[in-house]
């Protein structure tokens, strides 16, 4: 069904939960599963600062999982992305875009700015912006 599925990660517990449906859905349709992280930056006098101050843990950790992801055979790789604050919705989609994904898959809250939101700010915003349907998988 699917060809190319985006799993999009800010290394939280829900985006860990989503990438369950992301692998589930690879598996079924052999399909090319792409970890997309953003690192939002905020612009100051000294330059970019990223939003996570644990940016590079994040980023060791989703490239883990892809790991993991090829050791039980599945085809994934692991797409950065750079954005201003705020915008790694748009980041996301235009990944997607450029990829030619069929599908993004995304927890609903993460480690953002507004994560006490009840979809989650990114989420949310990428539930508008994206060119192709986006399953956000919700907290237990």
């Amino acid at each position: 069904m699917f060809k190319v599925i985006i799993w999009a990660s800010d290394a939280s517990e829900h985006a860990d939960r989503a990438l369950d449906y992301a692998k589930g859905l690879a598996e079924a349709s052999s399909a090319h599963l792409i970890a997309v992280h953003v690192n939002e930056i905020t612009v100051g006098r000294a330059g970019g600062y990223p939003i996570q101050v644990d940016e590079e843990e994040v980023e060791q950790k989703i490239q883990r999982q892809v790991n993991d992801l090829k050791d039980a055979g599945i085809d994934a790789n692991y797409k950065q992305c750079g954005a201003s604050a705020g915008g790694a919705a748009h980041a996301i989609a235009d990944a997607a875009t450029e990829v030619g994904a069929e599908l993004v898959v995304v927890g609903t809250r993460g480690q953002g700015p507004v994560s006490g939101l009840l979809l989650g700010s990114v989420t949310n915003r990428l539930l508008h912006v994206a060119a192709c349907p986006v399953l956000a998988v919700p907290p237990v």
